[in-house]
């Protein structure tokens, strides 16, 4: 057996640095230069014809990577997309509708909800692609005009309805390097503490004037290492705790939140056990939890009270933690 230092010399001497697999490469790099010259057709035909939405109509219907060319043009994620349509057949929206041409192509289950809306694969929404006349002018509408959509402008963030661009369509060269921008700070831009939904509560316990801690919870390291977890506001204090609170703000969807769901229920066993007088609140909002409603019915059962960050559920949040403060005449 080697000690330690033959290993550690074995990583440092034979390290590769970089791990690629060269026929997996050599393949992916075909898909690449696939998208780059549908694109390069696309913006040929736009300056000899001009700029027409039967041309991105036929990219998404004929070409094989059409929707991937597409979405790399305007910069707009698969998953963002996938998010954007979910919530396109979740919202009842007269002009939205009427954009995407929505009575054309979706069932009459989804319209009346009746159904419980799950978000479509890749699979579902090429099908679809290939399907409906109507989906692909709908798909296409929203890059074309998407932006100008009340519900949207004020749904989307301003960093996701900017990639929604007629001038991107049209490249653009101020509107290409957008796209690239975009791309680049697409991590640094979801990872700053101020993207956070968190930094809101933060903002009412401090508008209230409001001390809260965050960490763990004294008892629960103590009796229950093993299942405890971090909290996400603790007022006012560790050692005097009063309200908890855990957020949980989800666009995407994934089997974790199974996981999450059963956590949180235990974690209220435990807070019910160690600090009875304790009540224990979740802010529960987001795409990615209306889409699991089972996962979202086992994720509520946990907390005393749910909010959303709707205007009206942070006042009513603001009321709740000011009617408990005045009931048990905590200063």
């Amino acid at each position: 057996m080697k000690n330690t230092q033959d290993k550690f010399d074995t990583v440092i001497t034979k390290n590769t640095f970089y791990f690629y697999n060269r026929e997996f490469e050599e393949t992916y790099e075909g898909y690449v230069n696939s998208i780059k010259e549908t694109l390069l057709v696309l913006k040929n035909h736009i300056q000899n014809t001009g700029l027409k939405k039967e041309l991105f109509e036929d990219l998404i219907h004929r070409k094989e990577n059409g929707l991937r060319a597409l979405l790399a043009l305007t910069g707009f994620s698969n998953e963002s997309l996938k998010r954007l349509i979910t919530f396109i057949r979740i919202v009842d929206d007269s002009e939205l509708n009427a954009l995407i041409y929505k009575e054309k192509w979706i069932r009459e289950a989804e319209i009346s909800g009746s159904e419980n809306i799950k978000e479509w694969s890749d699979n579902k929404i090429q099908k679809k692609i290939q399907e409906s006349e109507f989906f692909r002018k709908g798909l296409v509408n929203i890059f074309f005009e998407g932006s100008t959509i009340p519900i949207l402008s004020n749904a989307l963030p301003l960093f996701e309805l900017k990639k929604l661009s007629i001038s991107k369509l049209n490249f653009e060269i101020d509107a290409l390097i957008d796209t690239l921008i975009r791309y680049k700070e697409k991590g640094s831009y979801s990872g700053k503490k101020e993207n956070n939904p968190e930094v809101v509560i933060e903002n009412i316990l401090d508008e209230m004037d409001i001390e809260f801690e965050k960490g763990d919870l004294g008892e629960l390291i103590e009796n229950a290492p093993a299942t405890k977890r971090t909290m996400d506001f603790i007022i006012p204090d560790k050692r005097n705790p009063r309200i908890i609170i855990e957020c949980s703000y989800l666009v995407t969807t994934s089997s974790g939140q199974g996981d999450k769901s059963k956590t949180e229920i235990s974690i209220d066993s435990l807070i019910k056990e160690h600090y009875p007088e304790a009540h224990f609140l979740g802010f529960v909002d987001g795409i990615g939890w209306y889409v699991r409603k089972n996962d979202l019915k086992r994720m509520v059962a946990a907390y005393e009270d749910v909010f959303t960050f709707h205007q009206e559920e942070l006042k009513r949040f603001k009321d709740l933690v000011k009617g408990i403060f005045d009931a048990e005449g905590y200063k």
